[in-house]
């Protein structure tokens, strides 16, 4: 009886021990070698316009008579100070289509396309109109979500095109001590589809993965190890210690 209390007991601090390899990020191999590919990684690729993204744009000209045509939008020079309701008062909805309509010009197929690519289109559709000009394109939906065992999940704005799956880690206050860095999951959508890719934050080669740039609109879930629902600031050792200690006092004073 002793024998299989003692077993028990350290079964369970077994499950709640989590090693610093365990939390480690960007571990080097067993055997200590780097090559160059665990130091490389692709350049980002750049986000491709999807139905119901909503795009802002702004014409820039010094002619204000068809700056007013253009840009019936007033309240775009506070686009930073508004709120998500309000996207649709300052942008374009991208419609199912996946066509956007500018008011004079018409509608415009922009989905799957890139930023700069809209913006070239715009401007070719811009040039029956104004000789000198200059358009401004930009996501307003620019955002990721981080789900799961981190310090600070939530809906989190991203302001710049190469943030990388670490910073935005960081915005979450970073995962969480019982977090499974084996198996973090990126969910993104595509004009193909959403896809789900798993990965392993422990190993250098997740810089050279397509995901280790995040993009607008990725979900990104930290699954809890086992360990979390054996951990020692929760999981009641004193009781069990108290526990086994009594029984095996009891068992050698029967015997």
């Amino acid at each position: 009886m002793k024998n299989l209390f003692l077993y028990l007991l350290l079964a369970s601090l077994l499950q709640s021990c989590v090693t610093a390899r365990k939390t480690t990020y960007l571990q080097p191999p067993v055997d200590e070698t780097i090559s160059m590919a665990d130091t490389m990684h692709p350049k980002p690729a750049l986000y491709k316009i999807l139905p119901s993204d909503n795009l802002f744009i702004r014409v820039i000209t010094p002619d204000p008579k068809w700056a007013a045509m253009f840009n019936t939008m007033p309240v775009a020079t506070t686009m930073f100070t508004t709120t998500e309701q309000s996207t649709e008062l300052i942008s374009y909805p991208v419609m199912p289509d996946g066509t956007i309509d500018i008011p004079y010009v018409g509608h415009i197929q922009v989905s799957g396309k890139t930023l700069p690519e809209i913006k070239e289109l715009i401007e070719r559709s811009l040039a029956d109109y104004i000789t000198d000009y200059d358009v401004t394109v930009r996501l307003v939906n620019n955002y990721i979500s981080i789900l799961g065992d981190v310090n600070k999940p939530g809906r989190y704005a991203i302001y710049k095109d190469q943030l990388n799956i670490f910073q935005a880690l960081a915005m979450a206050g970073d995962l969480g001590d019982y977090s499974d860095r084996y198996q973090v999951q990126i969910v993104r959508q595509t004009s193909g589809g959403t896809f789900i890719k798993e990965f392993d934050l422990t190993k250098r080669n997740i810089i050279s993965s397509e995901f280790f740039y995040v993009m607008p609109n990725d979900v990104i879930y930290a699954r809890p190890m086992k360990g979390k629902f054996f951990k020692m600031n929760t999981f009641p050792f004193s009781i069990i210690l108290s526990t086994v200690t009594t029984a095996i006092l009891i068992a050698n004073y029967i015997k």
